[in-house]
């Protein structure tokens, strides 16, 4: 009995110096990686400040000049922003257009590419792979670089901003609805292919009506990001309201008043947007729990 505790002992002994050794060990490299990491940082953003045309340092005290000068000049003439208001609106309504119809297409090829991506339900199994790399390299791409390319080919406007945003958000929502669509029941599915349903039959009958809210709850959230995207494209001479935008601010003092009408039209959009899609996604999500 005294042999059998004192192996007992022993075992105990052993397994705690190795859990303890472990854990020396994963300490060690959380610390070597975050020693890296910092590194990293350090000298990053001293060639990053090197080479910029001014030095960070130099540029901080005057980082709230900008903000300053608009709030100012804004408030000098509210009596202006009503106006300033409604002569921006139609340059919203432009990027709110924008947002909308690239999140529709791009849901729509989103959801044709996650149906051809998802294992079990793809139609062509060997092609999985291919499909999903395609995924990636939209996702990959920014809408700008997009948007910059497309500029070059076809000219300024909202055609290459709806086309940029269209073709990132496919592969973005592709790759969420691929996720969903691999945790739908099969059943359903092999119901309707033992009754000689096709596959575009078996995914309309069988898998969207399952995965369809979290499809609803994710475009939504989507919608938002584009609002946003839009607005940035604009920019780059993509149309809407971030064209303008960029109008405002180019000529500097004398129309920040213009600068500040468009912020106020940029945040309430968004805000408005934002508790609407959230609202939809709630309910959504709670439906689909029920």
């Amino acid at each position: 009995m005294a042999e059998l505790s004192a192996s007992t002992s022993l075992g105990t002994q052993s397994m705690r110096d190795n859990y303890m050794a472990m854990t020396r060990r994963r300490r060690a490299y959380g610390g070597i990686i975050l020693a890296i990491f910092i590194v990293l940082m350090v000298t990053g953003f001293q060639t990053v400040d090197a080479r910029s045309a001014g030095g960070f340092w130099e540029g901080l005290p005057r980082v709230f000049d900008f903000p300053i000068g608009v709030i100012s000049e804004a408030w000098d003439r509210i009596d202006r922003m009503p106006a300033n208001l409604a002569t921006y609106f139609p340059a919203l309504i432009e990027t709110i257009n924008i947002a909308a119809v690239s999140t529709l297409v791009g849901a729509l090829l989103g959801l044709v590419l996650s149906l051809l991506s998802t294992r079990g339900l793809a139609k062509w199994p060997r092609l999985i792979p291919l499909f999903r790399r395609i995924m990636d390299i939209m996702r990959a791409l920014p809408e700008i670089v997009i948007a910059l390319v497309l500029i070059f080919i076809l000219g300024g406007g909202p055609i290459p901003a709806m086309i940029a945003i269209a073709f990132h958000t496919a592969g973005a929502l592709g790759k969420l609805f691929s996720e969903v669509a691999e945790n739908a029941d099969l059943k359903p599915v092999e119901g309707l292919a033992s009754v000689g349903a096709n596959w575009s039959q078996r995914m309309l009958l069988g898998v969207i009506p399952q995965v369809a809210p979290n499809y609803l709850s994710y475009t939504l959230m989507r919608f938002e990001i584009n609002i946003r995207a839009s607005a940035i494209l604009g920019f780059v001479g993509a149309g809407g309201i971030g064209y303008e935008l960029r109008n405002a601010m180019t000529f500097g003092m004398g129309r920040f008043d213009l600068a500040a009408a468009i912020f106020v039209l940029l945040f309430l959009t968004i805000v408005f947007f934002d508790q609407i899609s959230s609202h939809y996604r709630n309910r959504l999500v709670k439906g689909y729990q029920a």
